[in-house]
């Protein structure tokens, strides 16, 4: 053979050895890659191609899956009641990527999770038959919440304190996630949805952490009743009533200048609402020991699951005096979701101690087969967060707060209710509407529940702006659903 053709042959044999290499890595790497890029087709096309499994309250689907004429992809999600569950479900869609439950369970949802295949799916490469989410969403918390919330902007979330189960997540203004699902018509949907200043997409429940103005006012009670600053809530306290913000030539005043609130007690400072109190008692702390407190209710939390991430609520750090002062009162950096003051009110009323918040209490096959339970072998998990003491003191003063003081409309007749008022300062030296706020306990006939309720906007004038007047009475519908079930 001559020189040439040796040559030839070699330059042949590298390019046939390159083409096998590129081949090999397209299948094996960026295979994957191309396979789980959510603009491949293909992916939506199989997705699609069979109905989806179904989110479940209370033993009924609120999804569903409807045949499609005229496209490639061969089913739709359809969902019962949308605007009501919206905040539970999230939307599964042919052209956005899945949120909330949808996006948390949708390879189960699907079928493509591995735990559905049977071995003859796995001898046959077929996709298994698609599973279910069971949640621990009560219906009738879930529509009392979302009913007495009505065209405001805000949000509400329910807790079972005892076992962590939450009984409702609303989030209002709505929208309709089967307007999002159909591919020849979601994009329409989504533009106004996006475009709409109110933000119906957003989460308020779960994702939208606030200032929570004097409901932290709780966390800072627990902090002084724990490291023995206070020994009990009737103790009187050291409060200059105005209290001047240290280093600064600022005092802080209450919101109701004849409130007794200088030297006032844990119980009065909270059934008033008295700013002097809990601004000075932060400072007589310092922020490490509020922020300690804050942490085990579950502030500073960047991995809360529940199992949709909720965004994590802050306890600030690095401040100076007068910023804790503020902090004390539930402003400067200190912001919440209401999931978080309803974790803060749950713990209270359970003798302080914290169980996981989760609204998923199993998911199942598509045989009906429990693939993982979520409340069985010690799950979901629990913490002390403060002492039985503490926790009764708090449960003392909060029934105070609604049975003498801010909180009156969350009264039920036959009802062991306290609560928490809140109204937090919003914009450029409080120049828009505040925010109102509400955190509660309920309890009768051996049943209780914890609430949290924050309302961003109203028609109310300015000075109507209250948490007992606006966010209350949503906290009494959603506790008088979950005990008079």
């Amino acid at each position: 053979m001559n020189k040439t053709i040796r040559r030839a042959s070699l330059f042949t044999l590298l390019l046939v050895l390159a083409l096998l290499v590129r081949a090999t890595w397209v299948q094996f790497y960026e295979g994957r890659a191309l396979a789980d890029d959510q603009n491949n087709r293909r992916n939506a096309i199989e997705t699609y191609s069979a109905p989806l499994g179904n989110i479940v309250v209370a033993g009924k689907a609120i999804t569903g899956s409807a045949a499609t004429a005229g496209s490639d992809l061969k089913y739709r999600r359809t969902y019962t009641d949308g605007e009501l569950y919206a905040a539970v479900t999230g939307y599964a869609s042919q052209s956005y990527a899945p949120t909330q439950l949808e996006g948390v369970y949708a390879d189960l949802l699907n079928g493509t999770d591995p735990r559905l295949r049977s071995v003859m799916d796995a001898v046959t490469d077929t996709r298994a038959a698609p599973g279910d989410v069971v949640t621990t969403i009560d219906p009738a918390v879930q529509k009392a919440a979302y009913d007495a919330l009505g065209d405001k902007k805000g949000a509400a979330v329910a807790i079972d304190p005892a076992t962590g189960r939450l009984l409702a997540v609303v989030s209002t203004p709505s929208y309709d996630p089967s307007s999002l699902t159909a591919a020849d018509t979601a994009g329409a949907a989504w533009k106004k949805l996006t475009a709409d200043p109110d933000k119906p997409l957003t989460n308020r429940a779960l994702r939208q952490p606030l200032p929570p103005g004097s409901t932290f006012k709780l966390v800072v009670a627990a902090a002084a009743l724990e490291s023995g600053l206070y020994t009990s809530v009737d103790q009187s306290t050291d409060s200059p009533d105005p209290y001047p913000l240290p280093g600064t030539r600022t005092v802080l005043r209450n919101e109701n200048a004849s409130a007794p609130c200088e030297d006032a007690s844990i119980r009065v400072a909270l059934q008033y609402s008295c700013n002097n109190v809990f601004a000075h008692m932060a400072v007589q702390l310092g922020q490490d020991k509020v922020r300690a407190t804050a942490e085990k209710f579950g502030f500073d939390d960047t991995a809360q699951d529940v199992p949709v991430r909720a965004y994590p609520s802050v306890y600030p750090s690095g401040m100076n005096a007068s910023s804790t002062a503020l902090t004390g009162i539930g402003q400067y950096d200190v912001t919440a979701t209401p999931l978080q003051m309803a974790m803060v009110s749950a713990a209270i009323a359970n003798g302080g101690v914290l169980v996981s918040p989760h609204m998923v209490s199993e998911i199942t096959d598509g045989g009906g087969n429990v693939l993982e339970n979520y409340e069985d072998n010690g799950k979901p998990s629990t913490e002390r967060v403060v002492s039985a003491r503490t926790a009764e003191q708090l449960q003392s003063a909060m029934r105070t707060v609604v049975e003498q003081g801010t909180g009156t409309n969350a009264r039920i007749d036959g009802v062991t209710v306290g609560g928490k008022t809140g109204t937090a300062q919003h914009g450029e030296n409080n120049s828009q509407t505040p925010y109102a706020w509400f955190t509660s306990y309920g309890k009768a006939g051996g049943k209780a529940v914890a609430v949290a309720v924050v309302v961003e906007q109203s028609n109310a004038q300015r000075s109507e702006v209250s948490g007992n007047g606006l966010a209350a009475p949503v906290a009494k519908a959603a506790m008088q659903a979950a005990l008079e079930n």
